[in-house]
């Protein structure tokens, strides 16, 4: 029977980063299983590629200032580049609620060690991004090393580090089908390819974590939730180092994609499932709401065809949900990121990996992302959720 140290469920680019922490401290005996049959086809390659700091709790925070340093230095760490681009997130208000939000949020990061990050009044906007209607702006918050990172160049430089430091080769197209458990916990894994006896399983699934979950008899509260994207045709006169944009007002956002913009919008009456087709009616809602903010996005050329739809993984406090499972020993989870996950897969790696090997986390103290917080009625409060 095939054996391995740690099986981490979901080869994306959280189960990806686990292994590759797991190796670089030590431990190599590490089997990755993968449903599909090639890497991120699930969420990860059909994510935004954000990258940002400008949270309002102290662990997503944390999480943030320990990864984007590490995209940062990707290549020199891992050996290939992430595609990291600091080119920032611009949050910008219009009204005095959301500009005291951001004034709260600034001060708390500002605390926390976040550097970069300040507050803008609407002229430097304007400047910043001439095509933006500032007649009903307040203020807004700018941090330069926010910005974007290619979430596919970053899991297959996370496992082919990993493979080289000596993880077991991936298993694609097999899919997970039990835990099975005994009187200490874990004891192994059923599979399509067959069994394998390990001590140590990683839920690291993505939207279908809660599946995962439930093989060991545990109900994980994360649910999948559609989010779509658009892509625009090169539209000229965007400044080259762009940043993301965000409409606090309307929850619009945009980045810089090639020679054109990556335009999103959170659809308020999504409801939660597997479904990721493209419903091309978005486009005309997002557009509307583009335009309130950037009239020039009226000239916008959109194909609709090539607009996606992607999934997140949410959970109750849209935090994710990091650490042991409560009452199966062996059972760590890496989910429930609600949009985040790319951006804070190097901090989930290492807070998975430290769990794992050192029984708590050592880098970042991140117990409030236990599952247990749920039970215990302290869940966290991230209202700067896209």
């Amino acid at each position: 029977m095939k054996s391995a140290d740690v099986v981490i469920i979901g080869a994306g680019i959280v189960g990806s980063s686990v292994a590759y922490h797991l190796t670089e401290m030590g431990c190599r005996n590490v089997l990755l299983i993968e449903r599909e049959q090639y890497q991120g086809q699930g969420s990860t390659g059909k994510s935004m590629g954000g990258v940002r700091a400008q949270f309002a709790t102290t662990v997503n925070i944390q999480m943030s200032l320990y990864s984007i340093p590490f995209f940062a230095e990707f290549e020199e760490r891992v050996g290939t580049p992430s595609g990291y681009k600091n080119h920032g997130y611009l949050f910008v208000a219009a009204s005095e609620p959301h500009m005291q939000y951001l004034r709260t949020n600034y001060a708390k990061q500002v605390a926390l060690g976040l550097k970069d990050v300040s507050l803008v009044d609407p002229a430097t906007i304007a400047k910043m991004v001439p095509q933006i209607k500032v007649d009903d702006i307040v203020g807004g918050s700018f941090c330069q090393s926010d910005g974007f990172v290619d979430p596919h160049l970053v899991m297959t430089g996370f496992y082919d580090r990993a493979r080289a430091n000596g993880a077991q080769e991936l298993w694609r197209s097999t899919e997970v089908t039990a835990i099975n458990t005994d009187a200490n916990g874990v004891c192994g894994i059923e599979t399509t390819n067959g069994p394998v006896a390990t001590r140590q399983v990683v839920n690291a699934a993505g939207a279908w974590a809660a599946g995962i979950a439930k093989m060991a008899g545990v109900d994980l509260p994360v649910v999948p939730l559609r989010r779509m994207l658009v892509p625009t045709e090169p539209f000229p006169g965007i400044p080259e180092r762009c940043p993301m944009v965000i409409d606090m007002a309307t929850g619009f956002h945009f980045r810089p994609e090639g020679l054109g913009l990556l335009l999103a919008w959170a659809h308020p009456h999504e409801t939660p499932g597997f479904h990721t087709n493209f419903d091309h009616d978005f486009v005309e809602q997002l557009l509307t709401r583009a335009v309130t903010r950037v009239p020039s996005f009226e000239n916008l050329a959109v194909n609709p065809k090539r607009g996606w739809g992607g999934l997140y993984e949410v959970s109750p406090d849209h935090h994710a949900i990091i650490g042991p499972a409560p009452g199966v020993k062996g059972l760590f989870f890496a989910n429930g990121f609600s949009g985040h996950g790319v951006m804070h897969s190097p901090a989930t790696g290492m807070l998975t990996a430290e769990w794992i090997l050192h029984g708590e986390p050592r880098t970042i103290d991140s117990r409030a992302l236990l599952m247990e917080r749920f039970a215990e009625g302290r869940m966290l409060d991230e209202t700067a959720v896209l």
